[in-house]
């Protein structure tokens, strides 16, 4: 296992995943996170000269299927599996904090 890089904020990626991390855990996946780091470092040194960037490894064509129509579920019907609902919506945790 390689050493943490010092300039990985564990705490401010712990936050942005919202988890809570142990001062082990927070040791463990420094290291992890700094391996992956190190890994897609290699690929700055890869020649990509004359390579053509795109959206997928190989060419995809008529992927979309034609638009139609079709009668929608009755709103009691899609709520059913809902486990809370007001108002014909399906209610949820607020995840946006206040400022």
């Amino acid at each position: 296992m390689a050493e943490a890089p010092s300039n990985i904020d564990i705490d401010y990626v712990a936050g942005l995943a919202r988890i809570h991390l142990t001062p082990e855990e927070k040791e463990t996946f420094s290291v992890q996170l700094g391996d992956i780091l190190h890994y897609f470092d290699k690929l700055n040194h890869v020649d990509v000269s004359g390579i053509e960037p795109t959206a997928h490894a190989f060419p995809a064509y008529n992927i979309w299927q034609e638009d139609v129509a079709e009668p929608a579920f009755a709103p009691g019907e899609a709520l059913l599996n809902a486990p809370e609902q007001r108002q014909n919506q399906v209610v949820v945790p607020k995840v946006v904090e206040d400022a």
